[in-house]
């Protein structure tokens, strides 16, 4: 597993990152969220293949996964050598102030998160969406706060518009707070809007990108096909992916197919190693609910791709809407 430092600061990660969304326990609506012990040998997988940075969310599992991330993760390695990030924005408690990037809820998100984790700091505080009730200046001064007091080391964002960020990057500049280091978008084969501002900005900025959803919440695995058939319990019940994809995505699954079969190596290896091979990418957020799952990724990192595959693998994209914001 080769590393490398997130954007221009100076934390190394490893070029995959475990999404830790499938652990702490399921529900009528993620039924495919895996037990603990199904847990452990995922992060065992991971681990013993060079994997240390592992993202989580207060929201996952009502804050479960927070509490299995914390518990499996120091199981296999020290503090010193895990990366681990986590995200606030959703809803956490009753009540207006209980959810959004107010100092209200950031400051008392990190505390929440730290006790679930089990631990005295996170390495990356993530923003999970953008906040357009709160004053940008508010939430900045916030997550300032939050590396002040030394409770995260450094601190990240998600899905927004290039404007939104840009915006946010500036107001920490302007009250002397601390900037972004990542940006966690939504970007794979079959969704590529990210392309036209969002990365060539985070290239500017020197922010490292890890994007979510790499293999299209597995549509690029053929998960899906395009008759209509739902071929995991995840496909059957994520209506979140049904709200990103279209049937025209399914050109670029037949392309990913075609190359992974020419080469021998499974789907989500092509897509991967597609992600990774892109400017301004530095590690891909894996979710896995099988241990195969985690070890196509760690093989994905050593796939080169030709010009020819690269090109073919392209060819079939088509433009969208702007999805995964909200």
């Amino acid at each position: 597993m080769r590393n490398a430092n997130l954007g221009r600061s100076g934390l190394r990660v490893s070029k995959i990152c475990l999404g830790m969304m499938s652990f702490g326990g399921s529900s009528s609506q993620r039924p495919w969220v895996v037990d603990e012990d199904l847990a452990d040998l995922i992060v065992r997988t991971a681990v013993e293949g060079g994997v240390f940075f592992f993202d989580t969310a207060d929201v996952y599992s009502e804050g479960k996964s927070e509490e299995v991330t914390g518990r499996l993760v120091k199981k296999y390695l020290s503090r010193d050598e895990a990366v681990i990030a986590t995200k606030v924005h959703g809803p956490m408690t009753p009540g207006p102030n209980g959810k959004g990037l107010s100092a209200k809820h950031i400051l008392s998100g990190i505390d929440a998160s730290l006790r679930r984790l089990d631990l005295d700091y996170v390495d990356l505080y993530q923003i999970h969406r953008f906040d357009p009730r709160v004053p940008v200046e508010e939430t900045m001064g916030a997550l300032h706060e939050v590396v002040r007091s030394g409770k995260a080391r450094y601190i990240g964002a998600s899905s927004m518009y290039a404007w939104q960020f840009a915006k946010m990057q500036r107001a920490a500049d302007e009250i002397g707070g601390t900037r972004f280091i990542s940006m966690q978008n939504h970007y794979n084969l079959a969704y590529r809007e990210e392309e036209r501002e969002m990365i060539p900005q985070c290239i500017d900025m020197g922010v490292g990108v890890i994007p979510w959803s790499p293999l299209a919440r597995g549509l690029l695995t053929g998960n899906r096909t395009r008759s209509g058939e739902r071929l995991t319990a995840r496909a059957n019940s994520d209506l979140f992916a049904d709200s990103l994809y279209t049937d025209a995505d399914f050109d670029v699954v037949d392309a990913v197919a075609a190359v992974a079969e020419s080469r021998g190596i499974s789907r989500a290896q092509v897509a991967l190693a597609w992600l990774l091979s892109r400017q301004g990418v530095t590690a891909p957020i894996v979710g896995a609910t099988k241990a195969l799952h985690v070890e196509d990724a760690i093989a994905a990192v050593e796939v080169a791709l030709s010009d020819a595959e690269i090109a073919a693998l392209e060819a079939p994209y088509a433009p969208h809407a702007i999805r995964g914001h909200l």
